[in-house]
């Protein structure tokens, strides 16, 4: 082996694939990300599924994909535009957009490392509903729900952390998660909400996501209308982090 190969760069798949487990690891190390990230949709789902709360009864079939829907949207929506935006602020993004892992390498270690926690989030939350009785069906659709919310709620935490102060980007980010689950037909159908949020809710990406995985997981199939919603949201969100998205 020459000197030349001995200070190569490692393949592009191995340094994705460290900034990936880096990421996840941030994650499991820090509270604040897994309390949003695991324990409250975790309680949200106990509490739900076992009382009569805002009227869903202990209907799991309602509940836990809704639930797993919240789980989408708290790692890829909260928990990366608040890590994003720190990181950005720190100068971190800056330094590792100059390595050989690159700009590219950095977006795509971050989406592998959420879609890591999005897998546990599913076995632990899905392992918890089937506890409690549910008897989910539909899984590829579902599965196909879950990458385009991911997509979505992804390219929205970018557009955040990307434009925004950090200190803003806590805020909002955690604001966004608090409004779209209580109006934003995240886990509360919205046919159950009041008002126009019954209208507007289906237009959002947690509401498409939440009708998504409502429909595939009992077994009715993989509805069009909130595919299409998810997909117009992740297009027009990307395409304002390719425009907008600040390294430092």
């Amino acid at each position: 082996m020459t000197a030349g190969q001995r200070n190569a760069p490692a393949p592009a798949w191995r340094r994705v694939g460290a900034q990936a487990w880096f990421e996840v690891r941030a994650v499991l190390r820090n509270g604040e990300q897994l309390l949003i990230t695991l324990v409250l949709p975790v309680l949200v789902l106990i509490l739900l599924g076992r009382t009569t709360a805002l009227g869903l009864g202990d209907d799991l079939a309602v509940v836990a994909p809704g639930v797993l829907a919240l789980a989408v949207m708290s790692t890829g929506l909260t928990s990366q535009a608040i890590a994003t935006a720190f990181d950005r602020r720190a100068g971190v993004l800056r330094l590792l957009a100059t390595t050989p892992l690159g700009r590219n390498g950095l977006v795509a270690g971050k989406v592998v490392a959420v879609l890591v926690v999005e897998a546990g989030q599913v076995v632990v939350l899905g392992g918890v509903a089937m506890l409690l009785g549910w008897r989910p069906s539909g899984i590829p659709g579902a599965v196909l729900a879950l990458a385009l919310g991911t997509w979505a709620f992804v390219a929205l935490g970018l557009l955040l952390a990307g434009t925004m102060r950090a200190e803003a980007v806590l805020g909002a980010a955690n604001l966004l998660w608090v409004l779209l689950l209580v109006g934003g037909g995240v886990v509360v159908p919205p046919s159950r909400l009041p008002g126009p949020l019954t209208e507007l809710a289906p237009l959002l990406p947690s509401g498409a996501l939440g009708d998504a995985l409502r429909s595939t997981l009992a077994g009715h199939g993989l509805p069009l209308a909130p595919l299409v919603v998810l997909v117009l949201w992740a297009a027009v969100l990307t395409s304002g982090v390719a425009r907008t998205f600040r390294w430092s």
